[in-house]
């Protein structure tokens, strides 16, 4: 069981959300698998991915190229077992070069709570070091941190 459990309510979406969001910035790639289901489907970007251990093996490349990774995200919308959200994430690569990538991702849930399928659309910005906007220490966002809308993202 991976609480909240669907069908969703605003609150448990807005909880759901913040959970993933949390789990992300940990750049755990062993511990963020276990909020999907062991055959999880997604597509992020151009690669289809299936099952926990390419989730594994995705976010550890992922993570080990993207330096000083920070992430926000979210709600948009949801419905029983559905949750769209909107996302952002700062990082630079191994020349130094920041970026910010912008993205919308689709997430269906099974009766335990686990995703079963994640679509995620996302789009690179070259950005400066004095265009970023994500300022918190590795890990979790400080609730304290403003959110995508209170950055005007």
């Amino acid at each position: 069981m991976r609480p909240p459990l669907p069908p969703f309510t605003y609150e448990t979406a807005v909880e759901k959300v913040r959970l993933a969001e949390d789990g992300w910035n940990s750049r755990d790639p062993e511990k963020v698998s276990l909020a999907y289901t062991e055959d999880s489907a997604w597509r992020n970007r151009n690669l289809f991915i299936r099952g926990r251990s390419e989730i594994v093996r995705f976010l550890t490349e992922k993570w080990n190229n993207e330096y000083c990774y920070r992430l926000i995200k979210e709600l948009f919308a949801f419905t029983e077992n559905h949750i769209a959200v909107r996302y952002a994430y700062e990082f630079h690569d191994l020349n130094g070069q920041w970026h910010r990538a912008y993205g919308n991702e689709n997430w269906e849930f099974d009766e335990n709570g686990l995703m079963r399928k994640r679509h995620a659309s996302i789009n690179d910005l070259a950005i400066s070091k004095a265009e970023r906007l994500f300022h918190w220490p590795q890990g979790r966002r400080p609730d304290d941190h403003p959110g995508l809308s209170e950055l005007g993202l």
